[in-house]
């Protein structure tokens, strides 16, 4: 999540076109800190795992929809 955070500000795309990317890294800087903060009674790992599992279907829909605009 932190590292996503810092790939928005290289011009990753987000699922948050009407927001600034300075909202949105500091949006995903939020959710690090919160799932750091948690970490403790498991609730920000669970947190964590279910961001990347979101992070992967995004990157999986992005190179299928990329994969269509070549052909």
């Amino acid at each position: 999540t932190f590292v996503s955070a810092f790939t928005v500000l290289c011009g990753a795309r987000t699922d948050l076109p009407d927001r600034h990317v300075c909202c949105v890294f500091w949006l995903n800087i939020a959710a690090a800190l919160i799932q750091i903060l948690t970490a403790i009674v498991m609730v920000g790992w669970i947190m964590s795992i279910f961001w990347g599992m979101d992070m992967v279907i995004l990157a999986s829909d992005s190179l299928t929809y990329y994969k269509e605009f070549i052909n």
